[in-house]
């Protein structure tokens, strides 16, 4: 057997296993491509009219918002441009509930109690990162089947790579001559269609893995010459009792002054100490499309001192090529780096590879029969 056939025999019996799964990760990806877009065109409480006055703070909103679920913890109060309503973030993983408050930040009119575990878009996502099966079986099982694909993409290019120039010809066009039988068709569907996605294919499926394995996001980001830790961590805050009086309430405080040091920042958000060692962390994102870009603050709950963070959600300045590449993960993930068009693009991929599964599966059906 030569090596051109056993590279065949894995390309086909990896293939035949996950194709299945990897119809659906492509598909529900292609589905939540457009989800930031979508749920502003379709959830018009995120709009508010602009008034020529200032926002409320974030302590007046803290307490209106918690009057609409109480008992649950307050993660954050985020706000947005001027005519966006402002959302108080309510979430705790153990307890497993994620709920949003939107507010009129001019009025404290309260819009919208949404719980963000329902709805369409949070079951596509449920599809994509578990396969709609309990978290601790389905997100292996997710990030096993994106490992293999890897595999199966890489040994595609191989059996794809011409033997000679008249070939090559043949391995970059499709054809859709009258008589060309079907066969044919599907056969340069899944081969030619599947070159032309497999680099995309591959960016998509590595930066997939930076969330299913640990050992792979380590190693990522250790290659590109990563120094910090990726996991978060609250820098805290040090109660000594003879801290001097703060005038405002310190979220407040720390609020006023993110406005004044990010004037062009397209969100703001503060996080009250969820006890009496957590810091206040406080982001602002200068860009409404993208996260990368985020400076990440932590201050001292006492003093407001502001107070660093070993990891790598700190500020931007501070960053290294490898922090700013796992930073970048999810934007280039979605597609989001590149603008509407780089969310196309991902689309588009994502069809095209649910699509190899299914034009793979009939060649080998036939070749079986």
């Amino acid at each position: 057997m030569t090596n051109r056939q056993i590279i065949g025999k894995i390309h086909l019996w990896l293939g035949i296993p996950t194709g299945l799964l990897v119809f659906v990760i492509a598909i529900t990806g292609c589905l939540y491509a457009f989800q930031e877009e979508m749920q502003q065109m379709t959830q018009p409480y995120r709009e508010v009219v602009a008034e020529n006055k200032p926002f409320l703070p974030p302590s007046k909103l803290q307490v209106i918002a918690q009057k609409e679920l109480p008992g649950r913890q307050l993660h954050s109060i985020k706000y947005r441009e001027k005519g966006k309503a402002t959302e108080a973030i309510f979430y705790n993983f153990e307890e497993h509930y994620y709920y949003s408050v939107f507010i009129n930040p001019y009025s404290g009119q309260v819009l919208k109690v949404r719980d963000n575990e329902s709805g369409f878009f949070h079951f596509v996502l449920d599809g994509h990162f578990y396969l709609w099966l309990p978290p601790e079986i389905g997100q292996p099982v997710v990030a096993t089947s994106t490992l293999i694909f890897v595999i199966i993409l890489i040994s595609g290019l191989i059996l794809w790579f011409p033997r000679n120039k008249n070939q090559l010809r043949r391995n970059v066009t499709i054809s859709w001559k009258n008589g060309t039988h079907w066969k044919k068709k599907i056969f340069d569907l899944h081969n030619i269609l599947g070159f032309y996605v497999c680099l995309l294919a591959l960016v998509l499926s590595l930066t997939g893995l930076v969330w299913g394995f640990q050992w792979f996001a380590n190693g990522w980001y250790k290659m590109a010459g990563g120094q910090k830790s990726l996991m978060y961590e609250d820098p805290g805050s040090t109660k000594k009792g003879n801290e001097p009086a703060i005038i405002n309430a310190p979220i407040d405080s720390i609020w006023i002054m993110m406005q004044k040091e990010y004037p062009n920042a397209k969100s703001i958000e503060v996080h009250p100490p969820e006890n009496e060692k957590s810091s206040i962390a406080a982001n602002a994102n200068a860009n409404a499309g993208t996260y990368w870009k985020t400076d990440y603050r932590y201050f001292d709950q006492y003093t407001l001192a502001e107070v660093k963070a070993n990891h790598i959600y700190g500020r931007l300045k501070d960053s290294g090529f490898g922090d700013k590449l796992i930073r970048m993960n999810y934007d280039i993930h979605v597609g989001a780096i590149g603008g509407l068009p780089g969310k196309i693009i991902v689309f588009l991929i994502g069809l095209i590879v649910a699509s190899l599964p299914v034009t793979g599966f009939l060649i080998w059906w036939k070749i079986r029969k």
